[in-house]
């Protein structure tokens, strides 16, 4: 088969069809990439990492480029985190057996975690969704593999222990995708992770102080993090440059326009609700590794009773599945052209989490720059794997795949998925194998990336 992804591709369930008819054509399609086939890497002819890199910089905010930098060296996992788009240039290079669903498209370890549902409950699911869309459901599983390679690394564990991990963690995605398929779609649709059923009990430290951190980050308590207490005892976002930097008064008139336009994108009861707060304080927030940079932001809100609320507005921008993996157009339709980034992120969020903030709305500036918003750190918590024992990591792996799945299994294509990888384990050992191979071009990359830091082709600060 000729590498490469197509940029069309075809419903195998479409509207009213039939599930065991899906099923045996993803059977079909072994005979277009064979399931052994998933071992072999390819990399785009002139492939360039450190361009890339330099692309993926330009419109950010040139001050904040350096803390990008500076956290992307700390670690081969760190680097591979803030180079979604390198990895999406490289599989796009490469086979695929031409299923497209709804992917997250960034599925790494750290992009799961936990968070409160509207019931006041902590689920854990995924919960960075800045490059989901449309496209090869094995680039989901790619990214999470190579993750669990790296993270295992960090550990010291052996290549050969990697690989074994990696198999049974797409085991657990193969059999979970397999059970929720005989499920009614509606059951599919509910299926969620409860945290205290799931994480809970299990003698795992890492799990039990993750979850009780979460319960202890709400709104008040985030307050204190990023704020301060006036003389009459008004809160106001705090100066902790660069990570935090309040905006001026202008900046700040123009977001209270956004946010009348952003209630307009919540259902009614929450944008009822969220009428009776008003706009306090707005303020520029570094979030995360591959996102620092863009133009993100904290907003400050006080309801009647003096209660505080903090908003999250984080900018969207194109998916690396259109700038690097070849896909374009196929996010969906709905809405405008001026919204697509921002529609395209919430509407995959809602699609792929088994219960979403109630808060995710969205909003597009003046100036085009796309925005989705979302509350701020409320129950909102991880798993610290920097601890954990061999059994540990290997639990939280397999929660992470079990997830991904619930999130693929949301596509009616699916279905040809669980035709595809049958019951062998042909594909999670051919994967597991493919995922250590890249592993070690991300190691060698980040070598080289140092390198062009010390040489400096790139800025670096501290942050």
């Amino acid at each position: 088969m000729t590498p490469g992804t197509s940029t069309g591709f075809r419903r195998y369930l479409p509207p009213g069809g039939d599930a065991a008819t899906a099923i045996e054509a993803g059977r079909d399609l072994r005979a277009r990439m064979a399931r052994t086939a998933h071992d072999e890497v390819f990399l785009p002819e002139g492939r360039d990492p450190l361009r890339i890199i330099k692309r993926t910089h330009e419109g950010r905010i040139p001050e904040l480029i350096g803390v990008r930098v500076n956290r992307m060296l700390q670690s081969a996992h760190a680097y591979f985190r803030g180079t979604v788009d390198v990895m999406t240039r490289d599989l796009a290079a490469g086979p695929t057996s031409g299923i497209h669903l709804v992917i997250d498209a960034d599925a790494h370890l750290g992009n799961f975690g936990l968070y409160a549902s509207p019931e006041r409950r902590i689920v854990f699911d995924l919960n960075d969704f800045d490059e989901a869309g449309v496209g090869p459901w094995e680039w989901d599983l790619r990214r999470l593999g190579v993750s669990l390679v790296l993270e295992l690394a960090s550990h010291e564990a052996s290549e050969e222990v990697a690989r074994v991990r990696v198999a049974d963690m797409l085991r657990a995605y193969r059999d979970e995708l397999r059970r929720l398929s005989t499920l009614p779609a509606t059951d599919r649709f509910f299926a969620s992770v409860d945290a205290a059923d799931e994480l809970l009990g299990n003698g795992y430290r890492s799990f039990d102080r993750g979850v009780a951190k979460a319960r202890r980050r709400t709104s008040e308590q985030a307050l204190g993090k990023v704020a301060r207490r006036d003389e009459r005892g008004r809160a106001y976002l705090d100066v902790q440059p660069p990570l935090l930097v309040p905006y001026p008064p202008g900046r700040i008139e123009r977001v209270r326009h956004r946010l009348r336009d952003y209630l307009d994108t919540l259902h009614t009861d929450r944008a009822l609700l969220l009428s009776q707060y008003r706009l306090v304080d707005v303020a520029r927030r570094v979030v995360g590794v591959s996102s620092v940079g863009t133009h993100c932001s904290i907003v400050l809100l006080q309801g009647p009773s003096g209660e505080n609320l903090i908003l999250q507005v984080k900018e969207a921008l194109p998916s690396v599945l259109e700038t690097y993996g070849g896909l374009r157009g196929v996010e969906p339709r709905d809405g405008t052209a001026e919204d697509r980034h921002c529609r395209r992120v919430t509407g995959s969020q809602r699609v792929l989490q088994s219960t979403s903030d109630p808060f995710l709305g969205r909003t597009v500036d003046p100036d085009g720059r796309n925005y989705f918003w979302r509350q701020f750190r409320d129950m909102k918590g991880s798993i610290d794997l920097t601890l954990a024992g061999p059994d540990e990591i290997r639990a939280y792996a397999a929660l992470c795949a079990r997830q991904l799945a619930r999130a693929h299994a949301q596509s009616p294509d699916s279905f040809a998925v669980v035709g595809y990888l049958g019951r062998s384990d042909q594909v999670p050992e051919a994967m597991a194998q493919w995922c250590c191979d890249y592993a070690r071009i991300v190691e060698q990359d980040w070598l080289v990336f140092g390198e062009a830091v010390e040489a400096g082709r790139f800025p670096r600060t501290d942050g």
